[in-house]
């Protein structure tokens, strides 16, 4: 009897247990439920719109930079380096002096045959007067003459062969490194500086044959190179190969570019976009407002619903070029459509939002920036915010 006591007992407390669990679970779904029915509050974000921009086609392309004028200064004589008249690195002009060799022993021949050129005219004057008087034969008046022609070229002859002794610069450029030092013995043709002429300055690049049309000559180009990122370097197009290459398919193409401040070399690897005659019109927004999923790129479409809250809407788009932080829109908005810029990491689609700071509207640097802090933020600071 006292164990079937204890048996009722004991069912009895556990209905009790189990009735307390399922009636707690039980009020946890109901109150689930109603924070569920109640209205999500808005999620203040900051907002760009979609605007029509004029872009130009482009053709982007690889290329090197190149001097206009390079050359390796030689000379054309051998001798000993007596003087140096430049520093490396420095902008020379056309016809100065680089450098100087020894000419004492090409002087003192000069000197001589200017005697000899001199006495030899002395000559000739003497028979010039005579001849009319029949003093001389007219063989002698003719060697005379002669003599003193023959003198005369040898003088033009040694001064050509003392002025190359003075080393020039061929045209207006910068000298490279020094290759020869003073009191040096240099044979004929020994390097002396390497010369480049550097403003203006080409560039040089390939495009494949399709784009023949695309490479007239007057079509402006713009050119980046690594040493200066931030910088945009403006051309034109000089000259397009008359033919194209048959291994590869391609034309080779050279530009001019201006260069006062010398920030192009030779050598330079060069991103190359040459861009079309006419601008177009087509619609952009900042990189930051674009996000992906399994389906492509998409927005947060910001409009009102049913009840004028404003909501956000992921919207689908196609995307084209990129002109910096911008991205061409070609699909799936149109002109003056307004789009979350920042602070659409914690949207979800259809979510009321307000606009943040009155209109809520940001340009596309602002944009870049605060995406660039509400990335940073971690799900831990949100939540502690």
């Amino acid at each position: 009897m006292k164990t079937v006591v204890r048996l009722i007992v004991i069912l009895i407390l556990l209905a009790l247990v189990l009735g307390g669990i399922f009636g707690w679970k039980y009020l946890k779904m109901q109150e689930m439920a109603a924070q569920q029915s109640q209205p999500q509050p808005p999620v203040p974000v900051e907002t760009v719109q979609l605007t029509a921009d004029n872009w130009r086609a482009e053709l982007k392309s690889v290329g090197s930079m190149r001097a206009i004028n390079g050359v390796a200064v030689s000379n054309e004589v051998a001798g000993v380096v007596s003087e140096i008249d430049f520093e490396s690195g420095q902008r020379v002009s056309k016809g100065d002096i680089l450098v100087r060799l020894d000419d004492s022993v090409d002087q003192a021949a000069l000197a001589a045959l200017e005697a000899q050129a001199r006495l030899t005219n002395e000559t000739f004057r003497r028979y010039s007067d005579l001849l009319p008087r029949n003093a001389i034969s007219q063989s002698q008046y003719d060697e005379a003459r002669a003599n003193y022609q023959a003198a005369r070229a040898d003088v033009a002859q040694q001064r050509a062969q003392l002025d190359k002794k003075t080393i020039r610069a061929p045209f207006d450029g910068v000298v490279g490194l020094r290759q020869v030092d003073f009191g040096e013995y240099i044979a004929v043709g020994t390097p002396v500086v390497d010369l480049n002429m550097l403003d203006p300055i080409y560039v040089d690049y390939s495009v494949p044959e399709k784009q023949l049309g695309s490479v007239q000559a007057g079509r402006n180009v713009e050119v980046r190179v690594a040493a200066f990122p931030e910088e945009v370097f403006a051309g034109e197009i000089e000259a397009v190969a008359p033919a194209v290459d048959e291994s590869s398919r391609t034309l080779d193409v050279r530009a001019k570019l201006v260069n006062p401040d010398l920030k192009l070399r030779p050598g330079m690897f060069a991103d190359v976009r040459t861009l079309a005659s006419e601008a177009e019109r087509v619609l952009t927004l900042p990189r930051t407002a674009l996000a992906f999923n399994t389906y492509g790129d998409y927005v947060f479409l910001v409009t009102p619903n049913d009840e004028d809250q404003l909501t956000a809407k992921r919207t689908q788009v196609t995307t084209g070029r990129t002109r910096g932080d911008q991205v061409e829109i070609v699909e799936g908005l149109q002109a003056g459509d307004r789009v979350v810029a920042v602070g659409q990491l914690r949207l979800r689609d259809g979510q009321p939002v307000s606009l943040a700071n009155g209109d809520g509207e940001t340009t596309s640097d602002e944009a870049q920036e605060r995406a660039d802090d509400d990335s940073a933020t971690t799900p831990g600071e949100e939540a502690a915010g």
